[in-house]
C-alpha cells in the first residue's frame, strides 16, 4: 500500500477566546439579522482579533506511513489533543487538511464515543457499528473485549454508572480490540490504576507488532522511547521537532531545564500536619542543574532547609524513588549513614550524590521526607519528577522494559 495512512498537510486550528458568545434563539437571531443586516454580515464574516483567538495547531505537516507507530509529545497545551480530535473528526480544521485513509479508532477522553444510558454491551456494539464493522465481527471479539476490560459482571449496566476507571477500561478495551487500521491514543491512561497502564501500553506494543498504525499522544517518554518508531514534538501549537525517538525527546526534554528546580512551599504534596520546613529541591549533574538524565551518569538532589526561627536538635533527609507509575524502587535517608545534622537551625542545604545514575530509560521521581530521628517533620510526596534517556557513550546495547528499571554496571570474565 503506496499511499501513506495519514496525510497532514498545513493543519491549523483557531480558537475564539476572551469575550461571551451572545446566546440568540430563532426567531432573536432573524430579529438581528431584520434589523441590522450589515452589521450581521459582517459579524459572522470578520476575521476574530488578534486578542480574541488563539491558534491550538499551526501549520502542521507530516505523513505517517501505514503500520508506523509514531510519537506525540510535548507540553499541556502544546495542541496534541486538538491534533487528535481534528484526526478522529470531532472537531473541523480551520486551515489545511488531514486525510485519513483507514479504519480508525481512538481513544482520547474518557468515554468519548459511549452513550451514558447505554449498557456496557450495547455500547460496545454501537462503538463497533460506528467504525463501520459487521455484527459477526464485533461478536467474535466481544469476550477478549470483556476480559481485558474486567468488567464481566457490569457488563450490562448502563455505563453512566460505572467509575472512571470502568469507563476507561471499557474504552481503552473497545479501541483497541475492534481491529482499527489507525489507533488515536491521547494521554488518558493515567485514569487507570498502575496495572492497567501496564496492560495498555503491552496493547498499545501488540497493536503496533501486528502491524497497525498508532499515534501515540503521551507524557511517559519512556513509553513514547519504546513502542515509538518517530516522534514529533508540538510546542504552542507548532511542529517544534520531529525524527527519531531519542533524538526528539532529548531535544525535547533539554528546552525544559526549568524544571529541574521546584518550589516545595506550597507544593500539592506536602503531607497534612507537616512543617513547611523543606523550601526547594533541585537535581543536577556534574553541578549543572538538568531536568534529564543519561544512565551512569553522575546524579545529584539538592534540598533547601528553612528552619526559620525554630531549632531541631536532629535532621535527617529522606527520599524514595518511585518508578514513573509510582512503583518504591528505593530508599535512604541521611541517618542510615550516620550524617544527620544536629541542632539545626537557620538555612542550609543538604545534598545527596551518585557517582553513576543507576537506572535504566523511564520516568522517575522523589518523595522527600525530612525528620527528626523519631517522626516525619516534614514530608513532601512526589515531590520532583525526571527522566532518564540511555547513554550511546556506554557502549552496550539498550536495556529492554521488561528487564525493569534498574541499570547496574557490571564486570564480566570467563574462566
Amino acid at each position: 500500500m503506496s499511499q501513506a495512512a495519514i496525510e497532514i498537510d498545513r493543519l491549523g486550528k483557531r480558537y475564539r477566546i476572551g469575550k461571551q458568545a451572545v446566546r440568540r434563539n430563532g426567531p432573536a437571531v432573524f430579529t438581528h439579522a431584520v434589523a441590522s443586516p450589515f452589521r450581521y454580515l459582517l459579524s459572522s464574516l470578520r476575521e476574530p482579533a488578534a486578542d480574541e483567538a488563539v491558534w491550538a495547531l499551526r501549520n502542521a505537516t507530516f505523513e505517517v506511513a501505514h503500520g508506523e507507530v509514531v510519537g506525540i509529545i510535548g507540553r499541556n497545551g502544546a495542541g496534541k489533543s486538538t491534533l487528535l480530535k481534528i484526526l478522529s473528526r470531532i472537531t473541523e480544521p480551520t486551515e489545511g487538511r488531514a486525510v485519513i485513509n483507514g479504519r480508525v479508532g481512538s481513544l482520547l477522553e474518557v468515554g468519548t464515543g459511549f452513550h451514558p444510558e447505554l449498557t456496557g454491551r450495547e455500547n460496545i456494539y454501537l462503538s463497533g457499528a460506528i467504525m463501520g464493522m459487521k455484527r459477526r465481527e464485533i461478536d467474535r471479539k466481544l469476550d477478549e473485549i470483556v476480559a481485558f476490560a474486567d468488567i464481566a459482571r457490569f457488563l450490562d449496566t448502563p455505563v453512566k454508572r460505572f467509575s472512571s476507571g470502568m469507563y476507561v477500561r471499557l474504552a481503552f478495551a473497545v479501541a483497541a480490540h475492534l481491529e482499527p487500521e489507525i489507533l488515536l491514543v491521547d494521554e488518558v491512561l493515567a485514569v487507570g490504576d498502575t496495572a492497567f497502564q501496564k496492560k495498555c501500553l503491552g496493547k498499545i506494543g501488540d497493536v503496533a507488532r501486528e502491524g497497525r498504525t498508532v499515534l501515540f499522544v503521551s507524557h511517559n517518554m519512556a513509553a513514547v522511547l519504546d513502542l515509538c518508531q518517530t516522534v514529533h514534538w508540538l510546542d504552542r501549537g507548532m511542529l517544534a521537532d520531529t525524527g527519531a525517538p531519542l533524538k526528539v525527546v532529548q531535544n525535547y526534554l533539554s528546552f525544559g531545564q526549568a524544571s529541574s528546580e521546584i518550589d516545595l512551599v506550597n507544593h500539592a504534596g506536602r503531607r497534612a500536619g507537616s512543617k513547611q520546613v523543606m523550601a526547594k529541591a533541585r537535581l543536577l549533574s556534574n553541578g549543572v542543574p538538568a531536568a534529564s538524565f543519561r544512565s551512569g551518569d553522575p546524579f545529584e538532589l539538592e534540598v533547601e532547609v528553612t528552619c526559620g526561627e525554630a531549632t531541631f536538635p536532629e535532621l535527617s533527609l529522606g527520599f524514595i524513588l518511585k518508578d514513573g507509575v509510582g512503583f518504591n524502587l528505593f530508599a535512604t535517608n541521611m541517618a542510615q549513614y550516620g550524617q544527620a545534622v544536629e541542632n539545626a537551625e537557620g538555612c542550609f542545604t543538604l545534598r545527596m550524590s551518585m557517582d553513576q545514575l543507576p537506572l535504566s530509560p523511564g520516568a522517575y521521581g522523589f518523595s522527600l521526607f525530612l525528620g527528626n530521628g523519631t517522626y516525619d517533620i516534614d514530608a513532601v510526596e512526589n515531590a520532583i519528577q525526571f527522566d532518564v534517556l540511555w547513554n550511546p557513550e556506554l557502549n552496550l546495547s539498550l536495556p529492554q522494559p521488561h528487564w525493569g528499571p534498574l541499570y547496574v554496571s557490571v564486570k564480566w570474565t570467563a574462566e
